[in-house]
């Protein structure tokens, strides 16, 4: 499923966990390394740029960090984020640099790319986000299924069994998601898009396209 794939999703340029990605086909692979990815990268990194704050948390000594903001490790801080009042990590996850944790926001195994935005009230779990992708305040990544099934991921006529029980959504670089959308488990979205507020996500939506709903998805005039 080509749309679903590293190559078409991400530029590792743009994170400090390009080595995690090595190897993988589709990005959800990664998930499950997440935290070894973490600690093995953390021993590494320049004593000069980073301090290690407690047990596998590193975090850059240009970080803005909050006295109420709570992080737990394994997890990695990169330089110039932002980690905003309230906000809790409760593991697993590397935030890019110049990303922002906002007010209330929840992490748990994640990668955020450079750029990336949580700002307000987000909850993301065991999902991935691309350069400068942004989620509107309230909007969630939904990483277990009701039934507490295995997550399969849909698209196009075709289905990928991840073999994942958790397993949140796969954001591109740039995806603008709108305020109070849940993303469901196994969504996959392309470069670029823009997703409306209010929406409920499943299955791949294509790069370069605004969701409206299931039945309406419109390619973006450029």
């Amino acid at each position: 499923m080509e749309p679903c794939k590293i190559t078409n999703l991400y530029n590792l340029s743009e994170t400090i966990a390009a080595g995690l990605f090595q190897g993988l086909t589709y990005p959800w692979e990664a998930l499950p390394e997440i935290s070894k990815f973490i600690c093995k990268l953390g021993e590494t990194l320049d004593k000069g740029k980073f301090e290690q704050r407690g047990k596998d948390i590193w975090v850059a000594k240009n970080a803005k960090v909050a006295p109420t903001a709570s992080i737990n490790g394994p997890a990695i801080i990169d330089e110039e984020a932002e980690i905003r009042h309230c906000a809790f990590i409760r593991g697993n996850a590397i935030v890019g640099k110049g990303a922002v944790v906002g007010n209330s926001t929840e992490l748990k195994n994640v990668v955020l790319f450079n750029k990336v935005q949580v700002p307000h009230y987000n909850y993301v779990g065991d999902a991935i986000l691309g350069y400068k992708a942004h989620m509107g305040a309230g909007s969630i990544t939904s990483n277990v299924k009701s039934d507490k099934t295995l997550v399969v991921v849909k698209g196009s006529g075709e289905e990928i069994a991840t073999g994942l029980k958790k397993f949140g959504a796969m954001l591109g670089d740039e995806v603008e998601v709108g305020c109070n959308s849940v993303l469901n488990p196994g969504t996959v979205v392309g470069r670029n898009t823009n997703i409306y507020p209010l929406s409920m996500v499943r299955g791949v939506v294509p790069a370069n396209s605004i969701y409206k709903n299931k039945n309406e998805i419109a390619e973006k005039n450029n």
